[in-house]
């Protein structure tokens, strides 16, 4: 807080070092008890050492224990303990001083007296330095902290001081009484009631002396036990009066509804996170209410749990305010089960931390039950299964109240009255209307009968933490794992990503003594925690919880300082639910006494309504912040406009009687300012506006046609003219009605007698004068390239008309169009690298396709006949002017046909598709329209790569020569390349982009086409030929190969390429390879690509042929 007073540094650690210093000299109280029978001399030394500084130090358990109380208190900075250290210890100290400097003074003058040396002895100078010194010290105590007194914030609790009194003075009556009773019963040499008495109150007192004025003394067993009675009386009275405040105080509505607003923000963070809305819990904000503490006061130590709430930016804010409160009431601050990142943020605000143990996590997308390692799992899976048990996953809120309230009752019976444990990793109020996100795994019998629950709270809003495990005793083994994975199953539909499970304290010991080399003290401590796994369950919960292979985050308990980490340890074990409570009735995390929590009394439902509004508002996705130009505010402000005038800006209907394009073809070569009388609705964006006075001009835009619109006053009106003018921009669809007519300059208009708003637009259109040009913008809006430039639209029409044309050619000519799988799980068909996704259902991985070849021959071995398939095929292999992911191809297979019938096949349909798009058999360049009807040459892959590198080269030229023919071009190739895919480099890098006019490239290497037949006269080449034009692979074809066991073979060489990283090379296919055996048809096979074609008839790149090509995201 800003207001928070600053503690200088050195004044906390010089307070921490008086507290260390009371706690030392306690110790060594208890410890000079023995050692005084033995060594007095050396007692009597260390206790005037430690009196020299004024504190009391003595060789009773009285002394003691009243030191190890006031050093308690020091430590926990209570203000009280600091003035009973400067007024009893050093105010009394120094009085005696005083006085001692004062008799000295008195004997230095009298040196001589007989009585003061019979006394008292002789005194010297160098007694009265020492006395001098002696008064000085306690003056510079007092001073000291008088001066760090503000490091001693912490309060009394109120009532402490009548309290400690009663306390302090029954128990010394007890004491004395005890030591009375004992003495007359034991007298030893006290001799009549006065001394009996009298020895046995100063006993009592805890006082060393033994004898009475006679001489006569009591046993020293009797004065130790009523020593140790006044002792403890002692320590309660001072423990009272120096006790912290409780201060029991619980989460309010408002505080626990900031709480989970914290959650919905942040929750993602820590998986403990919702279980702080523990209702037991108190909470402490950051001053900007951005991150929050929640925590529990247990026997004097404030202990939270987890990370702090909210914004890691505002963490330290809150464990300033937090550590502030505890020194204000003197709680020792701990922090159990903080991951790293938080304890680091709490070892920067001074406390220290402790590696605790770890939390198990499922991470949904990689749990599996296969493999050997998950066998247990898999198997009591099974035999639950076996069994005739099934499992509901549901959200609590999704549970009608009364079942909801009948699963509570059977989690309590299922209980058996045991303690509920857990603080930090636990709820504690199953059924709570306000937990309507909470997850329930519900598992019945065969007979419908609930045999076990599993309770899970919010981790963010992907994920779940386990609160509560529930199984009927009688149920069957393996119920636990069973409910586990039917959560996983089920986290699909939940939307779910993550699971916390248990935590497992000590798991780094546990794991690794079970590996091989573990040494004898690793050993030994896995051993002791073995054995007091039979109490806490230790190593139980870290074994249930590594079967299931989870990730394990590290879980830190965090301190203030080393002495306070036992009592750190004993507020944990009570606060988890290992020790008892010190006051059971105040808690309020179960269900039986929940109802006296302020939250559920009176207005529960009401509490549970603002928490379920809250989360509908902060889990409703945040709307962008939008951010408009002049142009669209006023055209927003007009859209307003139109819906206050009572005009509809997005109708369902408008009126429509022709098209533009139509107006056109039926009104052509009409005189200036002709009228028609045919009255026409015609619909289109408005391109242009202009007014010239009464009347007002408009260009519509119908795909590509356009047409002029007049308005006057006279004709529609004063009010839509007027309407027109303020809401209709350039770029609006509306409907005009009116009657054609031409213009005094004989442009073809429609005189408008009514129009009405079809759609609205929001933007301005693109400058037409400047046009809409930048290529990358083209692609990414082309839904505005379509609007502004003609030739997009058009190409668009004309790519609709080849693939209209193909599909009818194939038709025409009887083959059968199919569909096959888009999703593969082996990808074949072409040696290209894949596009990989996962399907959930099945926890498999699949392909999209890159060619859909294996599945067509699959249904030519069925018997389909000519079969083929116009559809998308993906390549993970990127995007240039020639190449997209994805795109269109068609692959068609004809029985009992060769590569030969299929490259005349494609010469015809290739002819009749730019017929169908331009009238005629043509293809469109730059400097002119190129005719490719008649035969399209065919050239030998090895004459074309001869031609182009001016030496001769054939199948049989070796692997040594083609090298160097590379490298004299320039062609950079691979080591280990064969003969033939040196070839197909140089005609890849020569041949192919240089090629013009459509030609045929065929009997390709054999070793760089496996799905090809050998060629039929030379076994070193397939039948193969590619189609190149214009610099670019138009389609290929094969007389495919059917023979099955070279087939696999080839298939087989491809596999182990695969394997040996690859990314390109086909899997080996089963089913695929399976079909073969049964016999396929001597078979031709041809593949195009469609967006190629499209190139090659426009002379356009493949983003103008494909209405969106793939962009690299912005």
């Amino acid at each position: 807080m800003s207001s928070e007073k600053v503690i200088p540094k050195w004044q906390q650690q010089a307070a921490g070092w008086v507290g260390l210093a009371v706690v030392f000299a306690a110790v060594w109280s208890f410890v000079a008890v023995p050692v005084h029978l033995f060594a007095p001399n050396l007692v009597k030394r260390v206790e005037g050492a430690i009196d020299f500084f004024g504190i009391p130090a003595g060789h009773t358990f009285l002394s003691a224990v009243y030191l190890a109380v006031v050093g308690s208190a020091l430590l926990r900075g209570k203000r009280a303990a600091l003035l009973w250290v400067m007024f009893v210890f050093e105010g009394f100290w120094l009085l005696t001083q005083i006085a001692s400097l004062g008799f000295i003074s008195v004997q230095l003058a009298n040196p001589n007296d007989p009585d003061l040396i019979a006394e008292f002895g002789r005194a010297s100078y160098e007694d009265l330095e020492l006395g001098i010194v002696r008064v000085i010290v306690p003056i510079l105590m007092i001073a000291l902290l008088w001066k760090i007194r503000d490091s001693f914030p912490a309060r009394l609790a109120p009532g402490t001081r009548r309290l400690a009194i009663v306390s302090l003075v029954t128990g010394l009556l007890i004491s004395a009484a005890v030591s009375i009773s004992l003495t007359q019963v034991f007298p030893h040499t006290l001799q009549g009631q006065r001394e009996k008495i009298g020895w046995a109150v100063v006993a009592a007192l805890g006082q060393t002396r033994r004898r009475m004025g006679s001489g006569h003394e009591g046993h020293g067993w009797v004065g130790l036990t009523v020593g140790f009675i006044s002792a403890t009386s002692l320590v309660i009275a001072f423990w009272i009066f120096l006790r912290s405040v409780r201060r029991v105080r619980y989460l309010s509505q408002i505080e626990e509804l900031q709480l989970r607003r914290l959650l919905l923000q942040y929750g993602e963070r820590d998986s403990l996170g919702y279980f702080a809305t523990r209702r037991d819990k108190a909470v402490v904000f950051s001053p900007d209410n951005n991150a929050a503490i929640a925590y529990r006061v247990v026997n004097g130590v404030s202990l939270a749990s987890g990370d702090p709430l909210g914004d890691p930016a505002a963490w330290p804010g809150a464990i300033k305010r937090w550590l502030a409160e505890s020194r204000t009431y003197g709680w020792s601050p701990a922090v159990l089960s903080a991951s790293e990142e938080a304890a680091h943020a709490y070892v920067d605000a001074g406390l220290r931390a402790l590696s605790m143990g770890d939390e198990a996590i499922i991470d949904v997308a990689d749990f599996t039950l296969e493999g050997r390692t998950m066998r247990p799992v898999r198997q009591a899976v099974t035999r639950v299964q076996r069994a005739g048990y099934s499992a509901e996953v549901v959200r609590h809120g999704d549970l009608a109240p009364a079942t909801l309230a009948q699963y509570v009752e059977l989690a309590e019976t299922w209980r058996a009255g045991q303690t509920e444990r857990g603080f930090s990793m636990a709820l504690g109020r199953l059924g709570d209307p306000s937990d309507a996100r909470c997850v329930m795994v519900i598992a019945r019998d065969e007979d419908g009968v609930v045999r076990g629950l599993l309770s899970f709270v919010p981790w963010g809003v992907r994920g779940v933490s386990l609160d509560l495990m529930r199984r009927d005793p009688e149920s069957v083994n393996g119920l636990m794992e069973f409910m586990v994975t039917a959560l996983v199953d089920a986290c699909g539909d939940l939307g779910l990503h993550r699971i916390s499970l248990n935590f497992a304290m000590f798991r780094e010991i546990f794991s690794d003594a079970e590996r091989v080399g573990a040494g004898p003290v690793l050993r030994l401590t896995n051993a002791l925690l073995t054995a007091a796994s039979r109490f806490w369950q230790l190593e139980s919960l870290y074994q249930s919880n590594e079967k299931y292979l989870p990730r394990w985050s590290p879980r830190l308990i965090c301190y203030s300082r080393g002495a306070s980490l036992a009592q750190v340890l004993l507020a944990a074990g009570t606060a988890e639910g290992f020790l008892p409570a010190p006051r059971p009735w105040t808690r309020v995390d179960s269900g039986a006494s929940a109802d006296r929590h302020a939250i559920m009394v009176g207005d529960g439902a009401q509490f549970a309504a603002a928490v379920h509004e809250q989360e509908d508002e902060l889990l409703r996705p945040a709307l962008p912040d939008r951010k408009f130009t002049e142009q669209e505010r006023i055209r927003r402000a007009k859209l307003d406009g139109l819906v206050a005038a009572g005009i509809d800006p997005y109708p369902v209907g408008v009126p429509r009687t022709e098209t533009l394009e139509r107006i056109r073809a039926l009104h052509q070569n009409l005189p200036p300012d002709h009228h028609t009388g045919q009255e026409v609705s015609a619909t289109g964006r408005v391109m242009r506006l202009r007014s010239h006075g009464g009347l007002t001009f408009a260009l519509l835009q119908d795909g590509l046609t356009q047409l002029q619109v007049m308005l006057t006053a006279d004709a529609v009106g004063e009010e839509d003219l007027g309407n027109w003018h303020r809401y209709v921009d350039i770029g609006d669809h509306v409907s005009v009605t009116g009657e054609v007519v031409t213009s005094r300059r004989g442009e073809l208009s429609i005189a408008a007698t009514g129009w009405t708003m079809a759609a609205k637009c929001l933007h301005p259109l693109p400058d037409k004068r400047k046009g809409f040009t930048d290529p990358e913008s083209r692609v990414r809006r082309r839904h505005l390239d379509l609007v502004m430039n003609p030739e997009s639209l058009r190409m668009m029409r004309h790519r609709s008309t080849a693939v209209r044309a193909l599909r009818n050619g194939f038709e025409s000519r009887g083959f059968i169009e199919v569909e096959t799988p888009m999703l593969q799980a082996v990808h074949g068909g072409a040696n290209a690298r894949p596009f990989a996704t996962h399907i959930n259902a099945y926890d498999t991985e699949l392909f999209l396709r890159i060619a859909p070849e294996l599945f067509l021959k699959r249904l030519s071995v069925g018997g389909l006949g000519k079969v083929f398939e116009l559809n998308r095929n993906f390549r993970n292999e990127g995007a240039d002017a020639t190449h997209n992911p994805e795109f269109t191809s068609v692959e068609a297979y004809q029985p009992y046909a060769d590569y030969n019938v299929m490259r005349e096949l494609t010469r015809e349909l290739l002819i009749e598709t730019a017929t169908a798009v331009f009238g005629k058999p043509v293809v469109q360049r730059a400097d002119g329209e190129l005719d490719i009807s008649g035969e399209w040459p065919v050239v030998t892959v090895h004459d074309a790569v001869s031609r182009a590198t001016g030496v001769q080269v054939d199948s049989g030229t070796p692997a040594s020569r083609l090298q160097e023919i590379c490298s004299e071009h320039g062609v950079h190739v691979g080591f280990e390349v064969s003969a033939g895919e040196l070839v197909l480099e140089l005609y890849d890098e020569l041949v192919e982009p240089r090629t013009t006019t459509p030609t045929f490239y065929i009997d390709f290497p054999l070793e760089t086409s496996p799905l090809t037949r050998a060629h039929r006269t030379d076994p070193r080449l397939a039948e193969r030929w590619d189609l190149v034009a214009f610099g670019a692979e138009i389609g290929t074809a094969y007389s495919e190969l059917v023979d099955p066991v070279e087939q696999r073979r080839r298939l087989t060489e491809q596999s182990l390429k695969a394997a040996a990283g690859d990314p390109e090379a086909m899997s080996l296919d089963e089913d695929f390879l399976g079909a073969l055996e049964y016999a396929m048809p001597p078979t031709g096979g041809l593949g195009l690509g469609v967006d190629r074609v499209m190139m090659m008839l426009t002379g356009q790149n493949i983003r103008a042929t494909l209405a969106f090509p793939f962009v690299r995201r912005r």
